[in-house]
């Protein structure tokens, strides 16, 4: 019978698929080489080494533990793990010292564009040892989308924020997918600054907001129910008066604000009161960004000297927990001056307040 050099090769390749089938082994390996084939990230598991720590959860107006005892939270945020990775000092010991400034909780911005270039299974592996590091430390961790700008209409501020809907809605799914049931893990914060600076970046309105967030809330808690998730009010974050009547319509979830001392003149704390502190006596908040620095390179951070004590006697008395935007030499304002970790005047104070000087 004549067989054509087509029929040859056909027979060969059917020959090869049986060999594969029969052999689990080899069928596994072939499917891995197939490109529409992506792996899942593995659920990540708490090392051996972890300390017992008790999930948080939301309790009237505040953040509470397994026993029902409340937690105020006072912690700094480091900046990007990929930032750190490329300046050398992404390991135990950057979260070592951290712990010994006092920190209850570690902030871990993540920038649309380091994902982007990184890549989704690099980067949350970076998240992976940083939830390791800190399990072992017995320092809860929240996670920010960093982005900065009007998603609803997904104009964002720079090139470093730039993400959409879909994408983000897809981060969260796989962070709750991820961490799911790990108490370290505590809080997700949905998306970092939202803004349309004055109609710069387009047009949003809070009930458009509200809608997102609660779409997003739905899909988190579909995978897990174990977390915090916190949602920010407009203006880069800071103004949380539409909550007073028109609230997050899901359960368990607490507020974000970012009260720079630009923000407003002194005196400070009837405004604050009236922009976000109001909030805080029905639902629990959480200041995840503040902080101030010297001189006149940015005015919305510059220190008066009063700032600092008065936003820390007033998150007192309120019962807001914190924290201070950024443990970094780089980027501003910054907690510490150079990489042996020496405080600047803003770090000093807070660490200070962190160990109850």
């Amino acid at each position: 019978m004549k067989v054509s050099y087509l029929g040859l090769t056909l027979l060969a390749v059917v020959c090869k698929i049986g060999a594969a089938i029969a052999q689990p082994g080899l069928q596994s390996n072939a499917i891995k080489k197939d490109w529409w084939h992506i792996d899942a990230i593995k659920p990540y598991k708490l090392p051996a080494t972890a300390s017992k720590m008790s999930y948080i959860k939301v309790q009237g107006n505040s953040f509470v533990n397994d026993k029902g005892k409340v937690i105020v939270f006072k912690g700094l945020s480091i900046s990007d793990p990929d930032k750190l990775v490329k300046d050398g000092h992404w390991n135990k010991k950057h979260f070592e010292v951290i712990k010994s400034w006092g920190a209850n909780l570690i902030r871990i911005p993540v920038h649309p564009v380091a994902y982007h270039q990184r890549g989704v299974e690099a980067y949350i592996k970076l998240l992976d040892e940083a939830v390791n590091w800190c399990s072992e430390l017995g320092i809860y961790v929240l996670i920010d989308w960093h982005a900065i700008g009007n998603l609803q209409m997904e104009v964002l501020s720079q090139d470093m924020h730039k993400t959409t809907k879909s994408e983000t809605f897809n981060f969260w799914r796989n962070i709750a997918e991820h961490y799911k049931d790990i108490p370290t893990v505590a809080f997700y914060e949905l998306f970092n600054e939202p803004t349309t600076y004055d109609g710069q970046y387009g047009t949003a309105s809070w009930d458009g907001w509200k809608t997102l967030m609660e779409q997003m809330i739905d899909l988190i808690y579909v995978y897990n129910k174990n977390v915090v998730p916190l949602v920010a009010g407009f203006n880069w974050a800071y103004d949380l008066t539409p909550v007073k009547d028109n609230p997050i319509a899901r359960p368990g979830i607490g507020y974000v604000t970012h009260p720079y001392p630009g923000k407003r003149a002194v005196p400070r704390e009837d405004k604050w009161e009236l922009d976000f502190g109001f909030v805080a006596d029905k639902y629990p908040v959480i200041a995840t960004e503040l902080g101030f620095m010297p001189g006149d390179e940015d005015e919305n951070l510059k220190d008066d000297g009063i700032y600092g004590p008065s936003i820390i006697k007033y998150f007192n008395k309120k019962g807001i927990s914190w924290v201070v935007w950024v443990f970094d030499p780089d980027w501003i304002p910054q907690m510490i001056k150079n990489w042996n970790y020496e405080p600047t005047s803003q770090g000093k104070f807070f660490s200070d307040v962190m160990k109850g000087k």
